[in-house]
């Protein structure tokens, strides 16, 4: 279809007080050859939109050019059922980020030129875009895979087949149930509602029953996930069932494999093996759940307990986080004690800070009313006592003393660890397992990173910790409940429908050909020029989503539906090689060369920002509708990550004139808060290699930085960016400028 651009400029808010809407017109009209363009009061209003749907059918229309607002409001409104739609930020950058443009001569000049060039992007943008095909394939699956059948698991695979899709439930037991079948009591769900304050069933039989008996379910139990291979919608899932194979299409996955304690044999400091009367919470779980609390040393009634908790975690020895739910298992077993023996019950927490969140504060109260003892202290020594039991010695923190006590049983609180196998986050390179070493992986992974999920520090599966909990960094697979942190049953249970909810979002968005987050619904995915390609494999080590293998001539093999659209492959391609439909090389250099630069004698510079769309370009969006004063001197461009950032666009600035060029992007380490993983960090790496070129081209290496920069430092950005302004005038001039 051939293309047909209408330019639609908005007049209010503003915009026609501060800026010669005439000039616009006629920048867009006959500086960009698009000749039709109308202006418009109010172009978010009825009568805006009516006017541009009527020309979508009179002047066959069909791509848009909006330039009034900022695109993060009226989205819907300017949704005309096509993705060729561009919209350019007169109102927050132009207009109200210059708040003197309607009074002040000068700045009515610098705010006209800025407005301009926000048009010149604008059109460049609309002229080098395409409207992306969704990628279609007729053996793309819906079916979940559910990995684990414990409470996490079976909650998740039951909620994904009420929902009406078909699921395959794993599980590497003969039996279902986890960890929580095994358990005596839970602690309540809704200790704060009237008849719910008492501990309650575990409701796993219930919960197995309805797992087995759905007919939406496939269940595989004494069985696990020999191999996995291919893309969401497109997994071939090969599970091995007492040693006969099967293969399953699958849409997408949740891995909910559970946890696993810490092992107490390290816990000697705490008394682990001193006697056999020091056990831990999950040995006296299994006792209460036989109906005998006894001693474990001569099998006499054990009236006298002591829990400790942290035994393990919070400990920059052991685990250096909190396990969540210690402190409430172990009121609900002090509870058990009381039941049991009531009046000659003696039960005593020992603690470093209790953390009963939410409506569990509740059940807190209730363990105190009904007699259970708080002690805020430390387990200075443990002996076995000649006639059974064990004294403990505690350092109490607020009697400031120690406390000696004769306890019939003590039980440490043992953190959890999650029972899934991850890799080092920054593996790039094919893992060589052996068989051994496979068959204790989750998923075996065909991947070229790895077979296995990328992990954070402690092990958990790595995903967006702020944005996307549920994410891990291979698309189409979510991980649920212990396995993903630290949590309850009840928390589990949350925990796993939203995962389930997750992978049947991912299933339909595939479906339509559209990605997943954070680029929700966007058709475009790249596309290979594979002859001019030269082997050089940077884009196959740096896509932070495994999206691309490699052929067996070492050319990059594209994994479509594993792909989120961050153009992190597009920015590593020295031969420029990768592109979108709606966003390239190309694309961004020829907006870049596209702004009106002063020349030197004008004493107004032009600074380039290529802003991340997902935090950095919402703050200064945010910035300008508060009033704060951007500076008149940048121009901005969004760019999908900074990981999409390729050297060559630094270079079309500089040679364009630009006095410097500031990528503002989110925070990298660690802590990491890109949304594409690792796309600021891959854009400093790259940068680091800019120096020496600025260098060849006599140009200062200080014209050029990466600002780390999160959706909260609105006020600071202002600043910011005038320092580096200031910074890069003070360089002394451009010799690219144009004369």
């Amino acid at each position: 279809m051939e293309k047909k651009i209408g330019c639609y400029i908005c007049t209010g808010c503003g915009i026609n007080e501060a800026l010669n809407v005439k000039t616009l017109t006629a920048t867009v009209a006959k500086e960009q050859k698009i000749p039709l363009v109308k202006n418009h009061a109010m172009l978010c209003s009825p009568e805006g939109v009516e006017m541009i749907r009527n020309d979508m059918t009179s002047e066959g229309v069909n791509t848009f050019l909006i330039a009034a607002c900022s695109p993060r409001v009226h989205v819907e409104t300017f949704r005309f059922g096509t993705p060729m739609i561009e919209r350019v930020n007169l109102r927050e950058f132009a207009v109200w980020g210059q708040p003197d443009a309607a009074t002040d001569k000068d700045a009515k000049e610098d705010a006209q030129a800025l407005g301009e060039d926000l048009l010149r992007f604008g059109c460049i943008r609309v002229k080098k875009m395409n409207n992306p095909e969704p990628f279609e394939d007729p053996g793309l699956s819906k079916t979940i895979l559910v990995v684990g059948g414990g409470y996490s698991g079976m909650t998740a695979a039951k909620g994904a087949a009420d929902a009406g899709y078909d699921v395959v439930l794993v599980e590497k037991a003969v039996e279902l149930g986890g960890k929580v079948a095994k358990m005596h009591r839970l602690t309540p769900a809704n200790p704060s509602l009237p008849g719910k304050d008492g501990l309650q069933e575990t409701g796993a039989k219930a919960l197995c029953l309805a797992v087995e008996t759905h007919p939406r379910i496939k269940l595989y139990k004494n069985a696990r996930v020999k191999q996995t291979v291919g893309a969401p919608g497109l997994f071939d899932v090969t599970i091995d069932q007492a040693g006969s194979d099967t293969v399953e299409r699958i849409g997408s996955i949740v891995v909910a494999t559970g946890y696993n304690l810490y092992d107490p044999n390290k816990l000697g400091h705490l008394g682990y093996g001193a006697s056999p009367d020091v056990i831990t919470a999950w040995d006296f779980e299994q006792m209460a759940r036989e109906g005998r609390i006894v001693r474990k040393s001569d099998g006499l009634p054990a009236k006298r307990v002591a829990f400790v908790q942290c035994a393990g975690s919070r400990d920059k020895n052991h685990l250096e986080y909190c396990s969540s739910t210690c402190c409430t298992v172990s009121m609900k077993q002090a509870l058990y004690v009381i039941d049991q023996y009531k009046n000659e019950a003696s039960t005593c927490v020992i603690y470093q800070e209790i953390r009963t969140p939410g409506q569990l504060e509740d059940f807190y109260r209730k363990a105190q009313n009904e007699g259970v003892v708080f002690v805020k202290g430390d387990v200075k020594q443990v002996a076995a006592n000649s006639g059974g039991g064990v004294k403990v010695q505690v350092a109490d923190k607020l009697l400031r003393g120690d406390e000696s006590m004769e306890v019939d049983l003590l039980v440490l609180a043992t953190g959890m660890t999650p029972n899934i196998d991850t890799t080092d986050p920054n593996v790039s390179s094919n893992l060589n397992l052996s068989d051994e070493e496979r068959a204790k992986t989750v998923l075996n992974l065909d991947y070229r990173q790895g077979a296995s999920l990328p992990s954070l520090k402690w092990g958990f599966p790595d995903s967006h910790y702020i944005c996307f909990p549920y994410e891990t960094r291979r698309t189409g697979i979510y991980v649920a409940g212990p396995a993903r942190r630290p949590m309850g049953a009840a928390s589990s249970a949350t925990d796993a429908m939203g995962a389930a909810l997750k992978a049947i979002q991912a299933v339909e968005s595939i479906s339509r050909g559209a990605a997943v987050h954070p680029r929700a619904g966007d058709l475009s995915y790249p596309s290979f020029r594979k002859e001019g390609c030269t082997q050089c494999k940077r884009c196959t080590e740096e896509c932070p989503f495994g999206a691309i293998n490699e052929d067996d001539k070492g050319n990059p093999q594209f994994n479509p539906t594993r792909c989120r659209r961050c153009g992190t492959c597009m920015g590593a391609c020295p031969q420029k090689i990768i592109s979108f439909a709606n966003y390239s090389v190309d694309m961004i250099g020829a907006m870049i060369k596209g702004c009106e630069v002063p020349p030197a004698e004008d004493e107004k510079p032009r600074i380039l920002v290529l802003a991340c769309e997902n935090d950095a370009y919402p703050a200064l969006d945010m910035a300008g509708i508060n009033r704060q004063k951007l500076n008149p001197y940048i121009r901005v461009i969004p760019v999908r990550c900074l990981g999409s950032v390729n050297l060559v666009w630094i270079a079309d600035a500089m040679s364009t004139g630009y006095d410097g060029v500031m990528l503002l992007g989110c925070r990298h380490g660690d802590d990491y808060q890109c949304h594409f993983v690792r796309g600021s960090a891959l854009a400093e790496i790259r940068l680091s290699k800019v120096a020496e070129t600025l260098s060849r081209l006599q140009l200062d290496s200080a014209r050029v930085r990466l600002t780390e920069i999160n959706i909260m430092d609105v006020d600071r950005l202002p600043g910011l960016l005038d320092d580096f302004v200031k910074e890069v005038t003070a360089l002394g001039e451009q010799p690219y400028k144009p004369f």
